[in-house]
């Protein structure tokens, strides 16, 4: 999500969760052993089975220049991830969840569901710490190794693809290291500011505002009500189909 402050005393929740969190020490040791967590797997067979991705930010749609990729941060939430995954059966559409560590743990049926219906995940990190770009590499490293650790148990064993930092908070280490277990750092070029909720009418206006610049569109499904953005997605997804757009996933 992007970067903000005001109103966001979930987070605070879930930092606080977080706190339980061991801290590891920096370095490629901890990404090797975090993910020789993951079903009991060797740490030593971990590294090979994760091939490398570019480290550049992605924004691209794999479904080229008219391609639209939803993307949907925060959650999973269990209030209103069910209501958007239905609004995305209902008009054919794929999406890339951007979750947040505890909360991945906290519902795992979610990330199941998620992943059944066909959707990608992304790790956004441990307790989404919008100023992790200021912290240490340790740290760094913790936010998005166990989150990847989280989701993926999640999920059953299935890994996220990308990694989008809170609030845009990338960093060299970070990219590096999130490309280097195989997730594509994930940005946006449409931020519909629906943590706002400034009215479905108003998000529905930005995305037709800023689609022209980019195709990667920035929704939520936690972190407070999120009745705007279902009915946002209501009627922006019909729309941009009968504009002749098609729906994606970021390239990878």
């Amino acid at each position: 999500m992007a970067r903000h402050g005001g109103g966001r005393g979930w987070y605070g929740k879930v930092l606080g969760a977080a706190l339980g969190v061991t801290l590891l020490a920096s370095g490629a040791s901890i990404w090797t052993a975090q993910a020789g967590a993951v079903g009991g797997s060797s740490p030593k067979a971990t590294a090979s089975a994760t091939p490398p991705v570019a480290v550049t930010i992605a924004h691209a749609s794999d479904k080229g220049a008219r391609g639209v990729n939803i993307t949907i941060d925060d959650g999973p939430d269990p209030v209103w991830t069910p209501q958007v995954l239905d609004v995305l059966r209902e008009y054919g559409v794929k999406a890339t969840f951007c979750m947040v560590g505890t909360q991945a743990q906290a519902h795992p049926d979610l990330v199941k569901r998620v992943v059944a219906a066909g959707h990608r995940l992304c790790d956004h990190s441990v307790s989404h710490d919008t100023t992790m770009d200021k912290k240490s590499q340790a740290y760094q490293s913790q936010q998005i190794l166990d989150a990847e650790r989280m989701i993926t148990e999640a999920s059953g064993g299935v890994r996220p693809m990308y990694y989008r930092a809170p609030g845009g908070a990338f960093t060299p280490y970070s990219r590096t290291l999130a490309a280097s277990r195989g997730m594509r750092p994930l940005g946006w070029n449409v931020d519909t500011k629906d943590f706002e909720r400034p009215g479905t009418d108003a998000i529905v206006a930005t995305v037709e505002r800023e689609l022209p610049g980019g195709p990667t569109l920035l929704f939520h499904d936690a972190g407070g009500d999120r009745s705007q953005t279902v009915e946002a997605l209501r009627r922006i997804l019909p729309r941009l189909k009968e504009q002749g757009y098609s729906f994606g996933f970021p390239v990878h």
